[in-house]
């Protein structure tokens, strides 16, 4: 699995000042994995992180563990 091959997504919630990451969900049904890369550098490397951890920290920001900003 190439990152030019995934489609690359940012958070509608992005204010688009440069501190963003990307997700890319193509392979999650193949691979079971949520690449994440860092939006500033697109042809850097990108993190694979199992749908079950990614799942677990989607639900923690939406139920605020985090923090706000």
């Amino acid at each position: 699995m190439t990152t030019a091959s995934l489609t690359w997504f940012k958070s509608s919630y992005s204010s688009n000042g440069g501190n963003c990451v990307e997700v890319a969900l193509n392979p999650v049904a193949v691979h079971g994995v949520v690449p994440v890369r860092d939006s500033k550098n697109v042809s850097g490397p990108a993190l694979n992180v199992p749908t079950g951890s990614f799942a677990a920290f989607v639900a923690g920001v939406k139920a605020g563990e985090f923090g706000s900003v």
